[in-house]
C-alpha cells in the first residue's frame, strides 16, 4: 500500500504544471505576434516538434530505439493529400484525424515485428519499413505521383471558417493547436499509470514482466500511438504546405529527427519541441552562414553537446531565467530534466 502511496504521489508531482511550462507556451502563442513574417518557418518548427514528440514517446519512455520512424510521417501526408485531391473529405480537421488513424494502423500492424528484436534489430526493421514504403510509393506513381508528388491539392478552409493563406498565418495557429491539444493527451499519459509502466519496461523489461506489467502490450500500445502522433504531423505538412513528395519518406528526415532529440534530450516531452526550435534555427543561421557546408556545423554542434554535456548546458543557458523567476516566485520554476541530470 505504501509503494502504490508513493508512485501515486510521485505521478501527481511529475503531472503537476510548472511555471517554466506556462512560459513556453506562452512564448510559442507570442512568436505569431513578434514574427509574423516568420510564419512558414515557424509552421515547419511546430511540425518538426510534433514529430519528434512522437519519436520520444517510443524512445525516450519505452527505449525503443528508431530509424525508419519517417514512415509514419509519409504515411499520414499522403493520406491527408489523397482525401484532399479526390473530395473524400474536404473537412481538414476530420481529415487530419483520419490520417493518423490510418499511420496507426501501420503501427499497430508493424509493432509485433518491432517488439520482437531488441535495438539493432529494431532499427533495422524500422528502417527497412520505411525504405520499402518508400519503394512502394515511388512504384505506384499513378496513386502517388512518383518523384512529382501529389500535384493540385487545394485545401479547403478548417472548420468551413479559416481558409489558408499563402503567408502561412492560419497554418501556423492551426498547427499550434494541434501540437498543443496531443501535447496535452501526451502529458496526461505519460504520468499516468500506463506511463509509469512504459519507463519500468525502458529500465529494465525482465524486471518489469516479473512483477506483471504485460510488456509486449505496453509496447504495441504506445508504437501505435507514437504512429498516431508521427502520422498527424504528416498530415499537417500537406495540409499547410499543400504538397505530398517521395521525401516524406526519406531517411534524412528520420535522422533529422535523431539530432533534434540528442539536442533537446529525450525522456521529457519538452525535449522534441525544445530541439526542433533549436535544430531549425541552427540549420537556417548556418544555411545562411555558409550554404554548402552547414551540416558541418550541426555535426560541432552535436560533438560539442556529447562533450560538454546536455544537462550542463541546460543550467548555463537557464541560469539567468531561474534567478529572475527565484525572486518573483520564491523558488526554482525552470529545471532540467531528470533524464538529462543523470
Amino acid at each position: 500500500m505504501t509503494a502504490l502511496t508513493d508512485v501515486s504521489s510521485q505521478a501527481a508531482a511529475g503531472a503537476r504544471w510548472r511555471i517554466s511550462e506556462v512560459v513556453f507556451w506562452l512564448l510559442a502563442l507570442a512568436c505569431a505576434f513578434l514574427f509574423p513574417s516568420r510564419y512558414l518557418i515557424m509552421t515547419d518548427i511546430v511540425r518538426l516538434g510534433l514529430f519528434a514528440l512522437s519519436l520520444d514517446l517510443i524512445l525516450g519512455y519505452a527505449g525503443i530505439v528508431s530509424l525508419g520512424h519517417a514512415a509514419f510521417f509519409g504515411v499520414g501526408a499522403y493520406s491527408a493529400g489523397l482525401l484532399a485531391l479526390h473530395g473524400i473529405i474536404n473537412e481538414p480537421v476530420i481529415a487530419l484525424v483520419a490520417a493518423g488513424l490510418v499511420a496507426a494502423v501501420l503501427g499497430f500492424l508493424t509493432s509485433f515485428l518491432v517488439i520482437r528484436g531488441v535495438d539493432l534489430t529494431r532499427l533495422m526493421v524500422t528502417l527497412g519499413i520505411a525504405l520499402l514504403l518508400e519503394a512502394l510509393a515511388e512504384r505506384f506513381s499513378d496513386v502517388t505521383g512518383g518523384s512529382d508528388g501529389l500535384q493540385g491539392i487545394e485545401m479547403q478552409p478548417i472548420l468551413g471558417l479559416f481558409a489558408f493563406d499563402m503567408f502561412g498565418k492560419t497554418g501556423f495557429f492551426y498547427s499550434l493547436i494541434v501540437l498543443f491539444i496531443l501535447f496535452l493527451l501526451a502529458r496526461r499519459i505519460v504520468y499516468s499509470p500506463f506511463g509509469l509502466s512504459l519507463r519500468a519496461i525502458r529500465n529494465n523489461p525482465l524486471r518489469a514482466a516479473a512483477i506483471g506489467v504485460p510488456v509486449n502490450r505496453r509496447l504495441v500500445a504506445v508504437y501505435t500511438l507514437a504512429a498516431f502522433y508521427a502520422g498527424i504531423a504528416g498530415a499537417l505538412f500537406t495540409q499547410t504546405s499543400a504538397l505530398a513528395s517521395l521525401d516524406v519518406f526519406a531517411f534524412e528526415r528520420s535522422a533529422d529527427l535523431m539530432l533534434v532529440l540528442v539536442i533537446g534530450g529525450t525522456g521529457y516531452l519538452y525535449g522534441g519541441l525544445i530541439g526542433a526550435v533549436v535544430f531549425k534555427m541552427l540549420q537556417e543561421f548556418f544555411q545562411s552562414l555558409t550554404p554548402q557546408y552547414w551540416l558541418f556545423w550541426i555535426g560541432l554542434v552535436l560533438v560539442v553537446i556529447v562533450l560538454v554535456g546536455r544537462a550542463r548546458i541546460h543550467r548555463s543557458v537557464l541560469f539567468v531565467p531561474n534567478l529572475i523567476i527565484r525572486q518573483f516566485v520564491g523558488r526554482k520554476a525552470v529545471v532540467v530534466p531528470e533524464s538529462d541530470a543523470s
